[in-house]
């Protein structure tokens, strides 16, 4: 016999759907222009909502945006469930995320989102909205290492995966600098390289090394990125 979802489990359900229609009709514009141009009523109309489910859901097209970067760079929690689940502690968890990171392809969605975003401002310099993708990234990967490890200590694992994921923003800025950002064997050997050191860096912790070429402008907080379009239309 068919049973009928109760009445705030049909709304939970409406509002998830209708969330993930915005961030998908976002996607699909991004996609289309190759820029985060469109209007709140261009978004609207593709989603097939009111111009009020997108206000209901999102403060502005940067939160937009920026989840829709987010789910770009998801290969790597996705990457981690095919990783074996170790014992547990600090040196496993890190263990677990490091190969995640490895098998990840984040080169791809990263030249993705220079090229739909665009540069950060007048230097080469990584966009805003992609850092910002990173800290939506720590959020998902903790949910995940937790899920994996429930005896684990939840602030050991945030700190531990806050400062991998802090981390990656700051070699998106680098490589970004020394590489433009494009996908090729090259860029690709590069961001191997930088992964490497910042995943021995976590383990071992700083120490001097040689000096490398300066990037010409200081990447910026994902978690303060630049001041972007409110849903004014």
């Amino acid at each position: 016999m068919l049973t009928t979802l109760p009445v705030e489990d049909r709304r939970k359900a409406l509002k998830s759907r209708h969330r993930q229609e915005i961030v998908a009709a976002a996607a699909a514009l991004m996609d289309e222009r190759q820029a985060t141009d469109f209007t709140v009523d261009e978004l609207a109309q593709r989603a097939d909502v009111s111009r009020r489910t997108v206000f209901n859901h999102f403060g502005s097209i940067n939160d937009i945006v920026s989840e829709v970067c987010s789910d770009v760079l998801s290969s790597a929690v996705a990457s981690l469930t095919a990783v074996p689940a170790s014992d547990v502690g600090s040196p496993a968890v890190l263990d677990e995320i490091a190969e995640a990171f490895r098998s990840a392809d984040l080169v791809a969605p990263m030249a993705y989102l220079n090229r739909v975003l665009g540069d950060g401002g007048p230097a080469v310099t990584a966009h805003p909205m992609a850092l910002r993708a990173f800290t939506e990234l720590s959020e998902r990967l903790s949910a995940v290492m937790l899920s994996r490890h429930p005896e684990a200590d939840k602030l050991s694992v945030h700190l531990l995966v806050g400062a991998l994921t802090s981390g990656l923003g700051v070699l998106y800025h680098h490589w970004h600098c020394a590489t433009g950002a494009v996908d090729t064997p090259q860029s690709r050997r590069s961001w191997a390289r930088m992964l490497d050191q910042l995943l021995e860096t976590v383990r071992t912790g700083h120490a001097a090394g040689p000096a490398g070429q300066a990037c010409p402008s200081s990447p910026v907080s994902p978690n303060h990125p630049s001041k972007g379009q409110t849903l004014n239309g």
